[in-house]
């Protein structure tokens, strides 16, 4: 008995291999030059993004308590 082909089953078919010099260009992207490059502005405040901590602080707490 054969095993179906991945489409066959509603899985994609596999993407091909690419090697780790080829991944970057086929992503379109760019080397990290300065920390400004990782800044994602997620955060509209500096008030906010301390709500979230606190928020995320006191979450990981209670599951230990």
């Amino acid at each position: 008995m054969s095993t179906p082909a991945p489409e066959d089953c509603g899985y994609p078919s596999p993407r091909p291999r690419l090697s780790v010099e080829e991944l970057p260009a086929a992503e379109n992207t760019q080397p990290i030059r300065s920390l400004e490059d990782l800044a994602a502005g997620t955060f509209e405040s500096d008030q906010e993004l301390e709500e979230f901590l606190a928020f995320t602080c006191a979450e990981r707490r209670r599951d230990v308590a």
